[in-house]
């Protein structure tokens, strides 16, 4: 992705957003670190697929004691 200085982007404004609608997002940065992502207004959102994976994964019932003899023994603690 295109990044550009923020005096870059205010003196070529007009192409940069002609690249935007032509499918071109691209960064503005101040000091070399980037600020803003500039982007169509309809961009299709890419959304966080979570429990992408349900139903391949067994997690065992006991998980969360899975070791715990051995985390007590290294530690120095019983409960």
């Amino acid at each position: 992705m295109r990044t550009v200085n923020i005096h870059e982007a205010k003196t070529q404004l007009s192409r940069l957003i002609e690249r935007v609608t032509k499918g071109e997002p691209f960064l503005i940065a101040k000091a070399g670190k980037p600020l803003v992502k500039v982007m169509p207004v309809d961009a299709p959102r890419v959304a966080k697929r979570l429990g992408f994976m349900a139903g391949e994964i067994n997690v065992p019932v006991d998980f969360d004691r899975m070791g715990r003899a051995e985390i007590e023994q290294l530690f120095g603690t019983e409960t």
